[in-house]
C-alpha cells in the first residue's frame, strides 16, 4: 500500500520515488516484520500462557522433552504469519497477482495449522485434525495455487520445470504442472512441519532459504542480470523478494523468543504456512528443484519419517532409534543445541550451493 502511497507523493517532491525502488523496500519489508514480531511476541506468549495453550508432548518421543518443554506455549506461528501479511501488504505492489497467490497460500495452510491447533490446545484432542482430513484440505487449497497459476501463466516458462546448473534444460509439464505443484506445496508444508521438533530447529533454515529467495527473485526479475547469468526472465516475480524479505524478518523476530531455550513454538499454525510458502515462492520463480536442494534437512527429515514407518510394517524393525531423525541424534545423546547448530549449518551449506547455480552452468 506505501508503494502507491509513495508514487502518489512523488509529485509534490521526487525524493519520494525513492521509496518505489525494489532494493529499498525488500530491506523496509525485513525491517518491518522483524519489529513487527518483536513488538507483538511478548503480548502473544502472554495471551498464550494465560490460556495454558502449551505444547503437545509425544508419549513416545524423547524423554527429556517431558520435563524440558510441556510448560511452553505453542502457536507462535501466529507471531509469524501476522508480520509476513502486514509487511508485505505495506512493502509490495499489492496489484501483483504473485503478492496474493503467496499471501492465500499462508493465510488457507495457516488457517489449516490453527484448526489444528486449537483441536489439540483448546478443545483437548490430542490428535487435532486427522491426518487424512488435513492432507485434503492441502491439496485442495495447494491445488487451486497450482490451477490458477497454469490458467492465468502468460508464457510458457511460467509452468516449466528448471534444473540448476543446466542452462539449456527447461522442461514443458502442461496440464501436468497441477500435481506436480500439489506434490511440492503439500511435501513442504508437511516436511517443515516433521522438522519443527527442537527449539529453533525449523525456522533458521526458513530464514536462510527465504533469504536466497531474495535473491532469486531479484536476479530473474532484472532483463540485464538474468541474461548475463543465463537464467529464465520473469518480469512479474520482483514482487516475490518483498514476501521472502519479510519471512525473513518475521523469522528473525520469531527466532528471538524460539531460540534454544524456547519462550515459545511455532505449533502446525507456523510450520505448516511456512513450509507451503516457501514451497509456492519456489513454483512462481520455478526453482522446485533448487528449493529442494536448500531444503536439504526438510527433505531427510520427511523420508526418515517414511522410511521409519515403512521399514516398520514390513519387518517390525526401527532404522532409526526414533524419527524424525532430530530425535534419532537426542536418543544417541547428542545435546539439543549441538543437533540445532548442525543442522543450521548444513542449511547455510544447502543455500550456498544452491546460489551457486546461478553463475555454474
Amino acid at each position: 500500500m506505501l508503494y502507491y502511497f509513495f508514487e502518489y507523493l512523488t509529485q509534490f517532491y521526487s525524493g519520494f520515488d525513492l521509496f518505489r525502488y525494489l532494493t529499498l523496500r525488500i530491506i523496509l519489508s525485513a525491517l518491518t516484520a522483524l519489529s513487527i514480531s518483536l513488538i507483538i511476541g511478548p503480548i502473544i506468549i502472554k495471551k498464550l500462557i494465560d490460556k495454558k495453550l502449551y505444547q503437545s508432548i509425544r508419549a513416545d518421543g524423547p524423554k527429556s522433552h517431558i520435563t524440558n518443554k510441556a510448560d511452553i506455549p505453542s502457536m507462535g506461528g501466529i507471531i509469524i504469519i501476522i508480520s509476513i501479511v502486514l509487511s508485505t501488504l505495506l512493502w509490495s505492489d499489492i496489484l501483483n497477482k504473485n503478492i496474493w497467490i503467496l499471501l492465500f497460500v499462508i493465510l488457507s495452510f495457516g488457517g489449516i495449522g490453527f484448526y489444528d491447533d486449537y483441536k489439540k490446545f483448546i478443545l483437548s484432542s490430542s490428535d487435532g485434525i486427522k491426518g487424512k482430513t488435513k492432507l485434503f484440505y492441502q491439496i485442495v487449497f495447494s491445488g487451486a495455487v497450482a490451477s490458477y497459476i497454469f490458467f492465468t501463466s502468460s508464457n510458457e516458462m511460467e509452468i516449466m520445470l528448471t534444473a540448476p546448473f543446466f542452462k539449456d534444460f527447461a522442461l514443458y509439464l502442461g496440464i501436468f504442472f497441477i500435481p506436480w505443484v500439489i506434490f511440492v506445496i503439500t511435501g513442504s508444508s508437511n516436511a517443515v512441519n516433521l522438522t519443527d521438533g527442537l527449539d529453533g530447529l525449523a525456522i533458521l533454515p526458513c530464514i536462510l532459504i527465504a533469504a536466497a529467495f531474495v535473491v532469486f527473485a531479484y536476479v530473474e526479475s532484472n532483463f540485464n542480470i538474468a541474461n548475463y547469468l543465463l537464467i529464465p526472465y520473469l518480469p512479474e516475480v520482483s514482487e516475490v523478494a518483498i514476501f521472502a524479505s519479510a519471512v525473513v524478518g518475521s523469522g528473525l523476530g520469531f527466532l528471538w523468543y524460539n531460540s534454544y531455550p524456547a519462550e515459545i513454538f511455532m505449533g502446525d499454525v507456523g510450520s505448516l504456512s511456512l513450509g507451503a510458502a516457501l514451497a509456492s515462492i519456489a513454483v512462481i520463480l520455478r526453482l522446485e528443484i533448487v528449493y529442494a536442494i536448500m531444503g536439504g534437512v526438510f527433505v531427510v527429515e520427511a523420508l526418515s519419517v517414511i522410511m521409519q514407518v515403512s521399514y516398520y510394517k514390513l519387518y517390525k524393525k526401527r532404522i532409526f532409534l526414533m524419527s524424525p531423525i532430530h530425535h534419532h541424534f537426542e536418543e544417541k545423546g547428542w545435546p539439543e543445541p549441538k543437533i540445532i547448530v548442525r543442522f543450521w549449518i548444513i542449511t547455510f551449506i544447502l543455500v550456498l550451493i544452491a546460489l551457486a547455480s546461478l553463475k555454474i552452468r
